[in-house]
């Protein structure tokens, strides 16, 4: 598993390309200006493509939209879909796959969940001249980001943490934490004022790479929500009146709705899936979902999210990276040292890719 779950950004995406060539798949690169990684190597995008030009259906993954989150969604990409070859066996005269790879290379370089301007890029993709509010997250923002922390103390901030979570409930705290907030630029799941560099490159990817084909299915790779190991679907979208019950068709059961209660996760706005809708032209599907891979329990995830963002308010990026601190947020969003959850994320992945190969081969181009 060592080499599927590699320990930086640099061998993942050095993993990954080699892969995409072995696979014989179209490659295409987006350099992150004005910022280099921790070893000085250069921050990108890459997009891999397997299949004829311009398909009926197609096949998109996503990942590393939360940077750290990259190496569980890498392993995927590199590992199921390139090594095993899953996407050179889906890729058929009218069906393709893409690969998008390290969609936040910052965050993914540096171990982090945000971008290089503390952005969270699921929440980006919204009208910044009029951003959605998020009064609850107002009320707990200093208790989150405290403003006089000199030095980090982990027992100060569980104690204060448990205390916000006795007050609120654990569903209102995430609800107030996770659905994003556009006032705070420190704080956490800033959702920005701008569309960030990696929203422009996404949405030149939907126009040059995915608009145009009738038929979408869309999994953006997460990790750090749910039971651990577990690869939990989380329907995404898609605007036709069928998108959920076609859905529910191809993953089953375990196929959850934020809007309705029956997920891990709140319901969010400005999702990368967002950009695939607005993309795609009028009569095209999309059948999108999250797949999201449980890690720690929630209030041990928060933690190591409010502890990263201290880390970095007080230290230089390269300093950052390289303190014992990020042991916190490696484990929340990557504890790829454990060899049944990265057994258990691969072997999941494998289904769930499965079931959307299936769920477009099953399904007609004009549904």
């Amino acid at each position: 598993m060592a080499d599927v779950f590699p320990l930086d950004y640099s061998r993942a995406r050095a993993d990954f390309l080699a892969a995409a060539e072995e696979a014989d798949a179209r490659l295409k690169t987006f350099f992150l200006p004005g910022h280099r990684g921790p070893d000085g190597g250069e921050l990108c995008i890459d997009t891999a493509y397997v299949g004829p030009p311009g398909p009926a259906k197609l096949l998109v993954t996503v990942s590393g939209t939360h940077g750290i989150e990259g190496f569980c969604g890498s392993a995927c990409q590199t590992g199921v879909l390139l090594r095993e070859g899953v996407a050179k066996a889906a890729a058929g005269t009218t069906t393709g796959v893409l690969l998008v790879h390290a969609l936040n290379p910052y965050g993914f370089a540096y171990l982090r969940r945000v971008n290089e301007e503390n952005v969270d890029l699921n929440r980006n993709f919204i009208d910044h001249g009029a951003p959605p509010h998020n009064g609850a997250y107002d009320a707990v923002h200093r208790t989150l980001v405290p403003v006089d922390a000199a030095g980090f103390s982990p027992g100060e901030l569980v104690a204060n943490l448990t205390a916000l979570r006795d007050r609120l409930g654990p569903q209102r705290l995430q609800e107030a934490v996770t659905r994003g907030q556009y006032r705070h630029p420190d704080g956490l799941f800033y959702g920005g004022h701008t569309p960030t560099w990696s929203r422009r490159v996404f949405e030149t990817v939907v126009a040059e790479q995915i608009a145009g084909a009738a038929h979408v299915a869309y999994i953006d790779l997460h990790t750090g929500l749910g039971e651990r190991g577990v690869g939990e679907p989380i329907f995404r979208g898609g605007r036709d009146a069928d998108a959920l019950q076609r859905a529910r068709r191809w993953y089953g059961d375990a196929l959850t709705v934020s809007e309705h209660g029956t997920s891990s996760s709140t319901p969010i706005v400005g999702n990368t899936a967002t950009a695939v809708a607005d993309g795609l032209g009028a009569g095209s599907r999309l059948t999108a979902i999250t797949l999201e891979f449980g890690t720690q329990p929630g209030p041990e995830v928060l933690l190591a999210l409010c502890a990263d963002t201290w880390l970095h308010r007080q230290h230089p990026p390269k300093d950052a990276v390289r303190s014992d601190l990020k042991r916190l947020i490696r484990d929340a969003f990557c504890p790829a040292d454990d060899a049944r959850w990265g057994e258990q994320v691969l072997q999941r992945a494998r289904e769930v890719f499965g079931q959307a190969v299936v769920g477009l081969a099953d399904t007609c181009p004009a549904e």
